[in-house]
């Protein structure tokens, strides 16, 4: 797993496989019951005019409020440099939550870095 998230970025090797493992909880840090929601990921050119990809997250532990976005190669073989991303969530009663990036005053940023074996 070739890639790593900070607050408002994330990071992934040109080409690699790379797991957005996401984990909902309350404020008290309980586990939030995620049945029926959707996880939904875009990333964008710098200019948000061109739609690079789009990926739905797989919930695999309802009750624990687990889910998780799978990024394939095909997903990440794309030239090095910097896109756009965010992730949104929209729950079973249809509210909308942009919970990536975790700074609302900025936009998320996908880097895609250099690979040497192909």
């Amino acid at each position: 797993m070739a890639g790593y998230m900070t607050q408002n970025g994330i990071v992934v090797r040109q080409g690699d496989s790379f797991d957005i493992v996401l984990q909902f909880r309350d404020a008290a840090g309980k586990a939030i019951n995620i049945q029926d929601w959707q996880i939904k990921m875009a990333v964008y050119d710098a200019d948000k005019k061109v739609l690079k990809f789009g990926k739905t997250g797989e919930i695999f532990d309802v009750e624990a409020g687990k889910a998780r976005i799978e990024l394939k190669p095909a997903d990440t073989n794309i030239e090095v440099g910097d896109y756009v991303t965010d992730i949104q969530v929209v729950t079973d009663q249809s509210d909308v939550h942009t919970i990536f990036p975790q700074d609302i005053n900025r936009v998320g940023v996908f880097r895609i870095t250099e690979q040497v074996t192909r």
